[in-house]
């Protein structure tokens, strides 16, 4: 008998749910960085083995929002919570607990919700620092599990799957056996390239940019793509550009490399750079690049 099930993975920006969903899946289905409100959208992936298929919601790290943007994302990331069967709250083992880890907590006691406590980064401190954090959260909550991993080297991340096909019921799959994610290539290569923007550009530029596929073809074993990229300020294209346009062919070149091995062929990337201006501040603005939450859907 097959067995299914959603489970959510929350917490605070950059404490590694996507590193620990592309780990999970063996597979990139979720971009990373090391800056901050990285995700933006609920990516699914889809686990599958033996009888069991958990589907696994990533989502946008929660945190104080200061425009439309930001508030879709933890809008995002709690309706996240309520369509799981059970949460995964991520937390690394060196930062105090926030009011963040406290929300989540509060909204499993009332929900009834199971809560799983994943403590990461458990290769970067001692046992003692990870013994002191563990105590610390098992005094505000009676968790369904805690496990303390490492996402990035994917230490006890088998022993939390373990723990998560505890929540699973019978029933039929949602998804075919052969896939880890539900994201359409044009979605996939967006994300690619706003990944790369992310790694290669410092301070705010990044978190301004959206990324459009304007077109996507493919045939005779080339995938041919047309990308726009959105800034807000005039002075974002010329740094998002660079000079003689340096920057924007390294953010091509990356983003066609990680393509090319992602989609199992050639990849020709066309690149154009487009001012919205302010777009994060309006909701007509966020809603043109497509991010909607489904309360605000008609």
């Amino acid at each position: 008998m097959t067995k299914t099930g959603f489970i959510a993975i929350v917490g605070r920006p950059n404490v590694g749910k996507s590193t620990l969903l592309n780990r999970i899946l063996g597979e990139k289905v979720a971009i990373v960085s090391n800056k901050p409100q990285t995700t933006r959208n609920r990516i699914l992936g889809i686990y599958t083995k033996d009888e069991n298929q958990i589907v696994f919601f990533d989502t946008p790290g929660i945190f104080n929002p200061r425009n439309c943007l930001g508030d879709f994302m933890v809008k995002t990331a709690k309706s996240a919570m309520t369509d799981a069967d059970a949460v995964i709250l991520m937390a690394d083992v060196g930062r105090e607990i926030s009011k963040v880890e406290e929300g989540v907590i509060t909204y499993a006691k009332q929900s009834g919700t199971p809560l799983v406590l994943a403590l990461n980064k458990v290769d970067e401190y001692n046992r003692e620092q990870i013994a002191g954090a563990i105590a610390q959260y098992a005094a505000l909550h009676d968790y369904a599990a805690v496990v303390p991993i490492s996402a990035k080297n994917g230490t006890a991340v088998d022993e939390l799957l373990q723990e998560c096909s505890a929540f699973l019921q019978e029933g039929t799959w949602m998804f075919p056996d052969d896939i880890v994610t539900d994201q359409p290539e044009r979605q996939i290569a967006s994300e690619i390239i706003r990944e790369k923007i992310l790694r290669t550009l410092d301070k705010e530029v990044p978190h301004g940019c959206a990324v459009v596929i304007e077109d996507f073809k493919e045939e005779d074993g080339l995938i041919s793509i047309r990308a726009e990229i959105y800034v807000e300020k005039n002075s974002h294209k010329g740094i998002l550009v660079g000079k003689n346009g340096a920057e924007l062919k390294l953010i091509g070149t990356y983003a066609r490399e990680d393509m090319e091995k992602i989609f199992g062929t050639k990849v020709y990337l066309n690149l154009w750079v487009r001012v919205k201006d302010n777009w994060r501040d309006s909701l007509r603005g966020v809603t043109d690049f497509g991010y909607i939450n489904e309360d605000r859907k008609s």
